[in-house]
């Protein structure tokens, strides 16, 4: 009888490129993989914790499961299940809280577990490079994740991402290579590097911008693109081959998390809003029209409103092309979580939004540069009567076409802005 698996990712990038190749586990040791919402014998959960919200949608999915499909086995994987264990193996339906350590593994593991009784498997990650004994070939997404970097060595106080993912490691630079060559022989023309925190890529004597270099070597790639890296992580190299035109897309996530010296003290970051500030000016001048995004958290304790109006003021300055805007939670390893002098949830969900709409505006005036401009566009997927992709600066961009622009990369006039989106004309 033939076993089936679904699968659902909740959180990061890293969590995405981990389960298209937990995918390819089960995939070789023979189980047919459906669709989230169609009944399996086993659904996967590749779950996050970086915020209450993340822990929250395990909690509705766990719930959703025992609704619609009650003979499923769950499995809950990842960083959720690395740090909450017996608590996760209490929920109805959950027979398995598998670590970061193994959750890779997890596939072939099954033929030699005990299934009478829901267990934790949760072994404590060790140090190390590391290899990935299979490729994360997604067939539903045309930009495929390449992990290249593990775990992290920061331990910002408001994160127990350290607690979950272990301490910094990276993976080994001939293994990443092998793995991007079958990624882009499968006709993934984008390749976006991932981790926890990838600019900390150090194997033997290879860093973040050889691993770059190597992969621009490759016949067929037309695209590489960083996912969110740390501001004190980027060598400087990264700036002259993003504005050398070739191949690294001109786009960079970086982190600022507050505009307030104090505030960045307290959250045990790294830099300081000036470091940050001429970072950001030198990425500018290098780069043309570089696409520049940020996360911030809002409502850090002590956060005062002078605080919080330095941040918004500093955002608004700053040739940032969107936020994410999250809202602090504490977590419950996190070295935050003892400060008594919390943020009122009220105060925190109005700044939240003061910074949610500067965002929307500074991302239209971005769009706006670009109007008239061609650019070329990798396309995705097709919604009502237009295709919809990417360019390297990170604009999606939407046009009708007769034509299947699955995944081929063409030329499009942008003309019009519409909502987060810029609709254009094909050539």
């Amino acid at each position: 009888m033939e076993r089936t698996v679904s699968f659902y990712t909740l959180g990061c990038r890293l969590n995405q490129a981990e389960t298209a190749l937990i995918q390819r586990g089960f995939e070789r040791e023979g189980y047919q993989v459906v669709d989230f919402e169609q009944p399996a014998d086993i659904v996967v959960i590749n779950t996050c914790t970086v915020t209450e919200n993340s822990d929250a949608d395990t909690r509705r999915l766990v719930n959703k499961i025992g609704r619609v499909n009650e003979q499923a086995r769950i499995a809950l994987v990842g960083c959720q299940a690395q740090i909450q264990q017996e608590k996760l193996l209490e929920m109805a339906g959950v027979q398995w809280v598998v670590g970061n350590a193994v959750k890779m593994d997890f596939a072939e593991m099954l033929r030699g577990l005990d299934d009478s009784r829901p267990q934790v498997i949760a072994p404590v990650i060790k140090k190390g490079s590391f290899k990935i004994p299979y490729t994360g070939i997604d067939p539903h997404h045309t930009r495929a994740n390449l992990k290249i970097q593990d775990g992290c060595d920061f331990f910002c106080s408001f994160c127990e991402i350290p607690y979950a993912r272990g301490r910094a490691r990276s993976r080994e630079f001939d293994d990443l290579l092998r793995e991007a060559r079958e990624l882009v022989a499968a006709e993934h023309h984008e390749l976006v590097l991932t981790g926890i925190n990838v600019g900390t890529y150090n194997f033997e004597d290879k860093n973040v911008a050889d691993v770059i270099t190597a992969l621009e070597e490759i016949e067929g790639l037309l695209r590489i693109r960083i996912t969110s890296i740390e501001p004190t992580t980027i060598p400087a190299v990264i700036l002259d081959r993003m504005a050398a035109r070739k191949k690294l897309c001109r786009f960079l996530h970086i982190p600022l998390q507050s505009g307030s010296d104090e505030v960045l003290q307290k959250m045990n970051r790294r830099y300081t809003t000036k470091e940050f500030v001429d970072f950001l000016r030198t990425a500018e001048d290098k780069v043309p029209d570089v696409c520049l995004g940020t996360d911030v958290i809002v409502g850090f304790p002590g956060e005062t409103s002078a605080n919080f109006s330095q941040t918004y003021e500093l955002l608004r300055e700053l040739p940032f092309t969107y936020f994410h805007v999250f809202s602090y939670s504490d977590r419950n390893i996190a070295r935050s979580k003892k400060s008594v002098d919390k943020v009122p949830k009220e105060e925190i969900e109005k700044r939240s939004q003061r910074l949610r709409e500067l965002s929307a505006r500074k991302r239209r005036t971005y769009f706006e540069r670009f109007l008239g401009q061609t650019e070329w566009v990798l396309f995705e997927q097709q919604k009502k009567e237009f295709w919809s992709g990417l360019t390297d600066t990170y604009i999606r961009v939407k046009a009708k076409s007769d034509r299947d622009l699955h995944n081929q990369f063409l030329p499009v006039r942008l003309e019009k802005i519409d909502n987060q989106t810029v609709i254009g004309t094909m050539l």
